[in-house]
């Protein structure tokens, strides 16, 4: 294997590194900041893993075909080294700030939405109950209007035909059931 080979797999493991070494601590302040449940971070941990040796493998094959030599170990020790020596506080503070500004927007976007579709979505809500408390007053008042407007006709109605009705549709069971209902009734009050 040629040098030059061999300094461009180093400069690779160096920054696979460094990239382990802002996931790791991307992934320990967002388990922080989010309170992942405790069952859960032993997943994420294997997760995390599995996707560092991926990435080292996938950059191992980019850099020198997949040999494994031991510049390859010692790139990526001095690129983890270099990054919690120089980096991790400040990449630390920036996952903080991301974190701050993704709820902060959030919260504005929650906001936005409660006063464009929550809010009005309720007025429209009322209005359309008032409206409908409304028409069914309304409605409510012209049939007792219309009511009191049949009771003459009604009235007349029965007076006609009182005779056929005494007859045709008042059974004598009915009759005698209502004199012995009224009679109770008198006698117990």
């Amino acid at each position: 294997m040629s040098p030059d080979t061999q300094w461009i797999t180093l400069m690779w493991m160096l920054t696979s590194g460094v990239v382990m070494g802002m996931a790791y601590d991307s992934y320990r302040v967002l388990s922080g900041q989010l309170r992942f449940p405790r069952w859960s971070i032993h997943t994420l941990d294997l997760l995390y893993w599995v996707a560092s040796a991926l990435f080292v493998f996938r950059m191992i094959y980019a850099g020198n075909h997949g040999q494994l030599r031991f510049y390859v170990f010692l790139g990526l020790i001095i690129g983890v080294c270099f990054y919690f020596w120089l980096l991790s506080v400040t990449t630390q503070r920036f996952v903080v700030m991301l974190i701050k500004l993704a709820r902060t927007l959030i919260h504005w976007c929650g906001r936005i939405l409660n006063i464009l579709i929550v809010m009005p979505a309720k007025g429209i809500y009322k209005l359309i109950r008032v409206l409908f408390g409304f028409v069914i007053a309304i409605l409510l008042f012209l049939g007792r209007l219309v009511l009191q407007c049949l009771v003459p006709f009604g009235k007349l109605f029965r007076w006609m035909f009182r005779p056929l009705l005494k007859h045709w549709v008042t059974p004598h069971w009915m009759i005698r059931v209502g004199t012995r209902i009224a009679a109770m009734w008198k006698r117990w009050f």
